[in-house]
């Protein structure tokens, strides 16, 4: 074991380390959500209230954790969700990120508000990249933006359709605190107020790229979004930071699922901090899930090789996972081995996945 995992053996120690290595301010940015943090809350409380139903005495001594996601092969299941200023929480940013998937076997995506920006972080690395947009500018803005993702090889194109408004997040504002892509890039919001399904079809008829929207929360947007040709429907509330008292992303899972019916490929977010919340997204039907605090938990506390630790972790507990409910592969899981309304036992802010944190390890 190198000296990374010597230090880092849990997930939750990448939690406690970054808490350690930043400011107060980025730290809040990073863990909270919008006004009362209610959605951010039913996000974990979501996927707490999802027990386990295992089967025995199978044969399960391999156990192959990987999947495809828009024709990548994934070591995992696991989409590095995009999160605005990456930089704050380490110089190198979105560049880290995407050498730390590229070197695992899993797709990041970059968000149009991190550096070192669209062509940079594509330069840093082979491995599969998407670019997700927030929408600043006007048509020939997006389509400069569309065209120069192709160019520089990303696997897709990703909008965020959550955004129209900028939340009130509470914990920003009582620190008067600004992210530095939030004090560049919190200009011309009128245009993601004005963009549509009539934008998104002008897109699909211009540009043969995948595409994806991120911030779908309700069946009849997903077979909306289906019609319009998107490739993959991204179920997502932005970890609780835009509309407060929404329902928990896995909660909105289903019956997104069955509105789509197989018609487009489906990624999740929303609360995801350990390996059992993989497996119940993809009980569900999940392509793949997002992680985005998680993974900057890593950036946080250990630059490119944090991020490629935490993933290495959340394997080891994905496999562990399936191995105990009896399945070997992906194609095995489904539903039946979900039990949903399981009582809640702790709380659901965002460290209560690791409850060692509460013991004061």
């Amino acid at each position: 074991m190198n000296d990374i995992g010597n230090e880092f053996q849990l997930l939750q120690e990448f939690y406690k380390a970054a808490r350690e290595k930043l400011s107060d301010g980025v730290w809040d940015y990073l863990i909270g959500g919008a006004e009362s943090e209610t959605t951010l809350k039913r996000n974990r409380a979501a996927f707490d209230a999802v027990a386990f139903r295992p089967r025995v005495l199978r044969d399960v001594d391999r156990v192959d954790t990987s999947t495809t996601l828009l024709g990548q092969k994934l070591r995992i299941p696991v989409v590095l969700a995009p999160i605005g200023s990456l930089q704050d929480f380490h110089p190198d940013g979105g560049a880290a990120v995407a050498r730390a998937a590229s070197g695992y076997g899993v797709i990041s995506m970059l968000s149009s508000v991190s550096y070192p920006g669209l062509e940079a972080t594509a330069a840093a690395c082979d491995g599969p990249k998407i670019f997700q947009l927030y929408v600043r500018g006007d048509e020939a803005w997006v389509e400069d933006h569309v065209r120069r993702a192709i160019d520089a090889g990303y696997t897709a194109f990703c909008f965020t359709v959550d955004l129209d408004y900028y939340a009130k997040r509470e914990r920003d504002i009582a620190k008067r605190f600004v992210t530095t892509a939030r004090s560049v890039a919190g200009k011309n919001e009128e245009y993601q107020r004005r963009f549509s399904w009539s934008d998104i079809a002008r897109i699909r008829r211009r540009f043969d790229v995948p595409l994806m929207v991120k911030g779908i929360a309700t069946a009849e947007d997903a077979r909306l979004a289906v019609e319009h040709g998107i490739d993959v429907v991204y179920v997502s509330n932005h970890g609780g930071r835009q509309l407060d008292h929404g329902r928990g992303a896995l909660d909105v899972l289903p019956e997104v699922v069955d509105s789509i019916a197989g018609k487009a490929e489906i990624l999740v977010d929303g609360g995801v901090l350990r390996g059992t919340d993989v497996v119940k997204a993809m009980a569900l039907g999940a392509g793949a899930v997002g992680i985005g605090r998680l993974h900057c938990f890593g950036l946080a506390a250990a630059g490119e090789v944090g991020v490629a630790r935490v993933l290495e972790i959340l394997e080891d507990e994905i496999r562990a996972c399936l191995g105990m409910l009896g399945v070997t592969r992906w194609t095995e899981l489904d539903g039946s081995y979900l039990q949903a309304g399981a009582p809640p036992v702790q709380s659901s802010a965002i460290g209560s996945a690791y409850p060692l944190l509460d013991e004061g390890y």
